[in-house]
Order: C-alpha cells, then sequence, then structure tokens
C-alpha cells in the first residue's frame, strides 16, 4: 500500500510499550520489537513480538527504528551501535508541535506533549507525556524531559540531561550536558554539566 509507513522499536520494557502506543496512533505499523536481555524473546508486548536481540536489526531492512528505551545512556549506547540505520521521529496525535518547531530522529512526543514555535529538538529525545516545551528551547541529543515538565522560553538542555517529572525551568536557564534535575524542581539558575539538582529552589545535590 503506497504510503506504509513500518517502524521496529529497540527496547521491549515498559517504555517500548508507550512508544508502540504512540507510533500506532501517528500511522505507523509497528513489526517487530528487539531487546538484549534474553528473557525477553519469543515474548510479545503490546502485539508485537520480540524477534531477537537489537544488533539483529538489519540496516537494509525498510522499516525505520525508535529506540524504546528510557535510559538516556542506554539510549546513545545503542545509537552508537546502529550507525546506518533508519530513525523514525514519531509524534503523538494528541500532542501539540509548532510548524516552525524542528525534531531530530529517533525522538518521540507523547500525547498531551506542546512544543513551542522555534524550539529544536535533538536525536533520540524524549518528551514524555503531557510536558510542554516553550519557544526557543534547545534541547540536545538522547534528553528525557519527563511527563509534566515545563520548560519556559529560550531554556537550553545539554546532551543527555534528564529534567524530571513535574520540574519546572524559567526562562533563558542553561541546563548541562548529562545533568538531572530531579522531580519537582524549579530550576532558576544554571545547572553545571553533570550535577544534579534538586527542591524549590532547586539546589545543587553534593555526591
Amino acid at each position: 500500500m503506497t504510503g506504509r509507513k513500518t517502524a521496529v522499536v529497540l527496547g521491549a520494557s515498559g517504555h517500548a510499550k508507550v512508544v508502540i502506543a504512540t507510533l500506532r496512533a501517528s500511522g505507523w505499523e509497528v513489526m517487530a520489537a528487539y531487546d538484549d536481555d534474553p528473557t525477553r524473546l519469543g515474548s510479545v508486548i503490546m502485539g508485537v513480538p520480540v524477534v531477537g536481540p537489537i544488533d539483529l536489526w538489519s540496516a537494509t531492512a525498510g522499516e525505520q527504528g525508535v529506540i524504546a528505551i528510557g535510559s538516556n545512556r542506554v539510549r546513545r549506547a545503542v545509537a552508537a551501535r546502529l550507525k546506518g540505520r533508519r530513525f523514525a521521529a514519531a509524534v503523538h496525535p494528541m500532542a501539540w508541535v509548532a510548524s516552525t518547531a524542528r525534531l531530530g530522529k529517533g525522538t518521540v512526543v507523547f500525547a498531551g506533549a506542546i512544543i513551542q514555535p522555534d524550539t529544536v529538538l535533538g536525536r533520540h529525545v524524549i518528551v514524555n507525556t503531557g510536558a510542554s516545551i516553550d519557544h526557543d528551547c534547545r534541547v540536545g541529543d538522547f534528553v528525557h524531559i519527563a511527563p509534566g515538565v515545563r520548560l519556559a522560553g529560550g531554556v537550553t538542555v545539554g546532551e543527555g540531561a534528564l529534567v524530571g517529572i513535574g520540574a519546572s525551568v524559567i526562562p533563558g536557564v542553561r541546563i548541562g550536558p548529562w545533568a538531572t534535575a530531579g522531580a519537582g524542581a524549579s530550576v532558576i539558575r544554571d545547572v553545571p554539566a553533570r550535577a544534579t539538582v534538586v527542591g524549590v529552589p532547586a539546589r545543587r545535590r553534593e555526591k
């Protein structure tokens, strides 16, 4: 059938369920799942068979892939293993994305999310359920914007960072690469690379 869109998911845990649901809702047919956990091989997730380890997915297959793994570091490692593969960006139809926003390959935007004009999302980003990203934000590769997050305008989120459930970030703040803003944090100042901030207002948590 002309225009048929087919995809595979790489990962078969709980996060993959939401990715599969998002792909289906946005018009993709999900053909198979791949997972490196041998206990999942031969199982079925959301009606999709888990057919083998991730590296079994062929670079010449017609399907595009989505790395359906919540961990930013694992998602980056899997992407590095799969150079040359084709990755799909998927947006749930109950999300809203401005026409001038840009999404990288492999990025997923779940139901209820809002992405405002001139925001740029990198590759393999997760914008989770009900998150809001305002105008002119820059979100790096392998970032996870958790459910209910609020990013105000002009926020920068570095590669691999995690913005936790319900966190809020005021305009113009920079969150460094591989940093973490904890659940419910109110981020009012820049966050250094690899730092963790928690609380209201958010303060750095020392190891």
